[in-house]
Order: structure tokens, then sequence, then C-alpha cells
């Protein structure tokens, strides 16, 4: 079995007797609690793990509920509890591809057992491709001022200049109150977060395309202006949403992620296909990095890993800078690539507005970025999109 962290797993409970579960042996996950009513018209990609009681309602409203969720496309894996179990209930269940039943008393470690095996399950399914074939990739810096946003706008220009498509890739800004990739790049951000959060259903591709700046060629911009709230603005569900139909239109997507959880933070990682770990060549950077890295993989589905990318990387003229060999045991694991430092390029480009290959097309910079996405592209496994994708 393999052992889930809980933490930031979102977990639908039926039944208030399921309350205490919340404090103890499913600690750590996002617990709502609910009536029988919140599995009609229940999305599932917005729950990671249902769990009910069989004696939270009549059984023939509840059999009827469980019947509506076994008709879903990927319904979540469901857990029926209780010390009577109906066999309504139980056949309703059965249907429900990745589900169990667990019969009144049971331990802590049963209860676990079967939640960890559901997830197992769920998880260790083929993803569906997305129709367009597009590829998601989120960049996230270990520190501040690792040069996470430089290497996004980076990678994301040196796709643009790959690709054909006339809607090639778009570059997503979520840093929503601070961000700086639209004054790097010199463009005017345009993403309103207060027509977007009230209506995160109702998005469709053109609604997406009014907020976009095109920034060159086969590269557009999704970024919000500066706002100290614009957290508070945004639901969870309209940036699942605002992916999801950028991941449709675009062959490439690039998110420059904040460092700082938020409340939809692990679902975006989920759905990437590629999570950079953006690091300084510093001991507390190479820590933060290695933190990090292990923080996001115990919260993915199993078997997914971070790839680590070393930037600033310069001689040893100067000063006690780690090696890579040395950076890779302060990290325990291999780095993925190691950006090489190149001030004059970096400065050229946030001072004039653009990417460093634009400016300084022969910097180490663009050179490096261009082995590692050569290095990406040859390893990407695809995977589904937020909708579609087993958490």
């Amino acid at each position: 079995m393999t052992h889930w962290s809980l933490l930031g797993r979102r977990v639908l409970a039926i039944g208030t007797t399921l309350a205490p579960l919340a404090r103890g042996p499913l600690f750590g996950a996002a617990f709502e609690l609910a009536g029988v009513e919140r599995l009609v018209d229940l999305q599932p990609a917005t729950v990671d793990l249902i769990l009910i009681d069989a004696d939270a309602a009549d059984p023939a409203i509840l059999g009827e509920a469980i019947a509506g969720l076994a008709a879903m496309a990927g319904a979540p894996p469901t857990l029926l509890v209780g010390q009577r179990l109906p066999a309504n209930l139980v056949r309703a269940l059965m249907r429900i591809k990745h589900s169990d039943v667990l019969e009144e008393p049971f331990s802590d470690e049963q209860l676990q057992a079967a939640v960890y095996g559901l997830l197992d399950g769920a998880a260790s399914e083929p993803a569906l491709s997305s129709g367009q074939g597009s590829r998601c990739w989120a960049v996230v810096g270990a520190v501040g001022g690792a040069g996470a946003t430089t290497l996004a706008i980076e990678i994301a220009s040196a796709l643009a200049g790959r690709t054909t498509k006339e809607q090639g890739v778009c570059l997503i800004d979520l840093h929503l109150a601070d961000g700086a990739a639209s004054a790097y790049l010199a463009a005017s951000p345009a993403m309103g977060l207060a027509q977007f959060g009230p209506a995160a259903e109702r998005m469709d591709a053109a609604l997406l395309a009014a907020f976009t700046t095109p920034v060159a060629k086969g590269l557009d911009l999704l970024a919000c202006p500066r706002d100290p709230l614009a957290f508070d603005q945004i639901s969870r569900e309209a940036v699942l949403r605002i992916l999801e139909i950028a991941c449709e239109a675009y062959e490439f997507v690039i998110i420059d992620m904040p460092r700082h959880r938020r409340s939809w933070s692990l679902e975006v990682l989920s759905g990437a296909d590629e999570v950079l770990v953006i690091s300084e060549l510093t001991v507390p950077a190479l820590l933060a990095a290695r933190s990090l890295s292990e923080e996001i993989e115990t919260a993915l589905p199993v078997g997914r890993k971070t790839r680590i990318v070393l930037n600033r990387l310069a001689g040893r003229m100067f000063g006690p800078t780690p090696s890579t060999a040395e950076a890779e045991r302060a990290l325990e694991r291999k780095t993925e690539a190691s950006i090489s430092s190149d001030w004059e390029a970096a400065a050229a480009s946030v001072n004039l507005g653009g990417p460093i290959s634009q400016y300084r097309p022969k910097s180490k910079i663009v050179r490096d970025v261009a082995v590692l996405i050569d290095r990406l592209l040859g390893v990407a496994d695809r995977r589904a999109g937020w909708s579609r994708r087993a958490a």
C-alpha cells in the first residue's frame, strides 16, 4: 500500500456523524461536511474522495443519490460506511468504478487503509489525453527572487518560436496580487478578476481571449493588474476553469506559480504535465527547493515528481559557491538542468521590456533554456487536464 498524505485532499463527507474523522484518521484533508443533497449536480473534479454514512438519509433517497454518482463520468472514489449496509445501497455503490464499503465498528487504521486503497486505485489509471494535445508546465520559485518569472518568460518565448500555431503559447501569471510577468514583458495586464469570479461555470474560450494580451507571434499573456486583494476576488473554481480553457485553446501553457500555497495550488500542480522548481545555487535556496519539492510530491498522485532547475549558475572564481554536484547532494536528488548566470542580458531584458532571447539571442541563458525545453519535450508524459484528471 502506498503511504499517501491526506494534506489538502478534498473529502466530501455525507452525514454529520462523520465530522470527528476530520480531527482523527483523516486529519489534514480539506473536509467538507454536507447532507445527501450535496451529491446532486456534484462536479467530480472538485472532490478527491466521497465518504458516505449509510445512515445519513433514507435508504431510498441515498440509493438514488449514489446511483446518480455512478452515472457520472469520472465519479470520485467513494467509500460507504455504516452499521447497516442495505443491499440496494451496496449494489448502487458497486457501479462506481472506485468504491468500497466499510462496516462499523472499524479502527482508524482500517479506515485509512480503505481510503488509501481508493486513492491509489484512481491514481494508477492511465490518464486520458487532452483532445488538443496541449502541454502544461508549472514554474515555481523555491525562494523569492530565484528567477522563476524570468525563466517562465524565457520558456514561453522559446516555445513560441517553435510553434506554428496562431495560439501557440499562453503564459499565465498566477501571482494574482503582485505578478511581474507583464512588467518584464512591457505588456498591459488585462485579466479582470471581478468579471471572472462570479461566473466561473460560464467561462468560455471567447471570454478568456478577451482578457489575454498578445506579446509576440504565437505568445499570449494572461495576467492581472497589481491588486493586493486579488487573491480574495477569484474562486478556486474560476482559476481551474481558466486553466482548463487555456489548455484547450493553446499548444503550450506555461504557469508562473506563486510560491505560497493557495486553495487551488495543489490542483493546478496536479493538472500540470511538468512542475519545475527553480532554485538559486545557495544553501538556503537548495534546502528550500528540496523541502518544497517534497511537499509538492507528497500531495501529488503517486509517482509524480518535480524537476529542480538550478538558476544563475556561475563559475567559482569568487566565493564558496556550491558546485552542481554539491547542490545535488544538498537536494538529495539529481537536478533537471542548470541555467547559466548572465546578469547583463537579464538586466537588458527587464529594462527594455521583453524576453532575453529578443535582446540577447546568443546569451547563455537562451542556450540553456533551449536545452531544458528539449529535455522536457523528450520526456513529457501526457496527462489529462483539470476536468478529467485523476487526483
